[in-house]
């Protein structure tokens, strides 16, 4: 499956080109009696999967299932199944074309570091040793596909606003600040970004002591209106900041955890 950009007046869209005939689902507004709901669907059981296995050198230890002694492997023999159309398999090198000369971001917690290291394994297995490497830079790393000149970056911004450190080393969330955490996402082709699971911590698992926001410090807040204050400068952020027409944004809503 190949995905091109295209440029609308209210935008961009990811559509399908029309060479991919395997597909007759277009994801296109101009057609809705063919769109494909990639949302509503299944779980199947495929033994042709995974895509790649847990020798990637790119995953982290700790979430690595069978180098923490796991004995069995089915649990990655599954794909998602959509009501009434189909994915195609994933094609690393047509995705890698796709992606020429542009710049992924994943922003977030550890389950978009996640989501970063399965993008890179996708990826990283036809493209040969010397033409690809890694680079870190502060909360940010980037996996550089050299022959393509593309970068899949991941971003550490669990909250996506400022946490500073304050009086007597007290943890400040700063509601209405973000250009800290900011500053790596501008000049990026696709920005994915998911922030939610941090917001829910309490008592010690908090990262935080104070809220703040412009001048006044709160000692306490429902954790729902604190969040939707955070998004709403993230959004804030992202409107006068990035020109839709260059930059695809995405935000993925909360999933389950990944730890227990």
């Amino acid at each position: 499956m190949s995905w091109q950009v295209a440029q609308e007046e209210d935008g961009m869209s990811w559509r399908l080109d029309e060479e991919d005939s395997e597909v007759d689902i277009v994801q296109t507004r101009h057609d809705p009696s063919r769109r494909c709901n990639f949302e509503s669907g299944k779980w199947v059981y495929d033994q042709s999967y995974p895509l790649y296995d847990s020798n990637c050198p790119y995953l982290s230890t700790a979430v690595t299932c069978q180098k923490n002694g796991r004995p069995d492997s089915d649990y990655e023999k599954w794909r998602w199944q959509p009501h009434g159309c189909s994915i195609p398999r994933f094609d690393a090198l047509k995705f890698l074309g796709k992606m020429r000369r542009k710049r992924i971001m994943l922003v977030g917690d550890s389950i978009m570091r996640n989501q970063w290291e399965s993008l890179v394994c996708l990826v990283q297995g036809v493209i040969p040793t010397g033409h690809k490497k890694v680079n870190y830079n502060g909360p940010s790393m980037a996996f550089h596909a050299l022959d393509f000149e593309t970068s899949i970056e991941f971003t550490w911004a669990p909250l996506l606003v400022e946490l500073k450190k304050g009086a007597g080393n007290k943890r400040i969330l700063h509601l209405d600040l973000i250009e800290e955490n900011a500053r790596y996402w501008r000049n990026v082709d696709v920005l994915v970004f998911d922030s939610a699971h941090w917001w829910t911590h309490s008592n010690q698992w908090s990262s935080w002591d104070y809220y703040m926001e412009k001048q006044t410090v709160f000692q306490s807040m429902n954790r729902m209106v604190a969040y939707q204050k955070g998004l709403t400068t993230w959004a804030r952020w992202i409107d006068l900041n990035l020109d839709p027409r260059k930059t695809r944004v995405i935000f993925r809503s909360m999933s389950p955890r990944h730890n227990r």
